[in-house]
C-alpha cells in the first residue's frame, strides 16, 4: 500500500520526462544549484523512488560520512510515509535498504579506477550491483573533463545511470541556456540537466535538458520545511 501510493504521487514525472527512470542506461544526469538549495535532497528522493522500483542505488559521497547520508534517506522517506502507520513504514523501509549501498571517498582521493575497483568487488561477490549511481560532491570546476569521460565510459560499460550534484556559484551569471560558464566544458556529456533556483522562500525545479516537448517550466517546487518535491 505504501509503495503504490507513494509511486502514484511521484511528482517527478511532471517535469516532462517520459518515464520514472528519467535517464537512459549508461546516461548522465545532473542537478545544478547554489550551495544549500537542495541538490542532495532532490537526488535522494529520486534514489528512493528508484529503490521502490527495485532499482539498486549506489550513493557515492565525497563530503559526508555514511551516517549523515543515511540520515538524509531516513528523514526524507519518513516524510514521504508520514501519513501511513509507523510500524508499516518502518517494515517497508527495512525492505528498501536491500536496494541501497552508500560509499564514501575523500575528494582528493576520488578517481574512476578506485571507484570501479570497489564497485567490481561488490559485484563479483554478488553483494551489490547498482542500476543507479549518485555522485555527490564532485567539483566540476576543478576535476576537468577527463574524469567525467572515464565515468561516462564506466556507466556505459555497466549500463548504469549516473546522477551528479553540481555546485553553481552565485556570482556567475548563467548563459542563455541556463548553464553556468564553469559547466560548459562538460555539458555535452549529459543527457538530463535539472536546475534548482531559489526565489524568495520558494525553490523551483526546472528541467534544462532531456525533457519531452510537453514539459512545462517551473512545474515543481521543493518544500522548504521538508525538502520534499511538491507540485505548484
Amino acid at each position: 500500500m505504501i509503495k503504490k501510493e507513494i509511486l502514484e504521487r511521484n511528482p517527478l514525472l511532471n517535469l516532462g520526462f517520459e518515464n520514472e527512470y528519467i535517464l537512459p542506461g549508461g546516461g548522465f544526469g545532473a542537478v545544478l544549484a547554489h550551495a544549500g538549495v537542495g541538490k542532495t535532497a532532490l537526488l535522494v528522493q529520486m534514489a528512493i523512488h528508484a529503490m521502490m522500483h527495485e532499482q539498486p542505488v549506489l550513493h557515492v559521497s565525497l563530503n559526508d560520512a555514511v551516517s549523515k547520508v543515511d540520515l538524509w534517506y531516513r528523514e526524507l522517506f519518513n516524510d514521504m510515509a508520514s501519513r501511513f502507520d509507523a510500524a508499516e513504514a518502518t517494515q517497508y523501509w527495512e525492505k528498501l535498504l536491500n536496494y541501497r549501498f552508500i560509499m564514501t571517498f575523500r575528494v582528493e582521493g576520488f578517481s574512476v579506477p578506485k571507484l570501479e575497483e570497489r564497485l567490481s568487488d561488490l559485484m563479483q561477490q554478488n553483494i551489490f550491483k547498482p542500476n543507479v549511481v549518485i555522485i555527490d560532491g564532485l567539483k566540476f570546476d576543478e576535476s576537468g573533463r577527463g574524469l567525467l569521460v572515464e565515468l561516462r565510459e564506466m556507466a556505459q560499460k555497466y549500463a548504469m545511470r549516473i546522477w551528479f550534484t553540481v555546485h553553481t556559484h552565485r556570482h556567475e551569471p548563467p548563459k542563455e541556456d541556463g548553464l553556468p560558464l564553469s559547466f560548459l566544458h562538460v555539458a555535452d556529456l549529459f543527457d538530463v540537466l535539472v536546475q534548482l533556483a531559489a526565489r524568495g522562500p520558494e525553490v523551483y525545479i526546472k528541467a534544462l535538458r532531456g525533457q519531452s516537448a510537453k514539459a512545462k517550466p517551473d512545474e515543481l517546487l521543493l518544500d522548504p520545511a521538508t525538502m520534499l518535491i511538491k507540485n505548484r
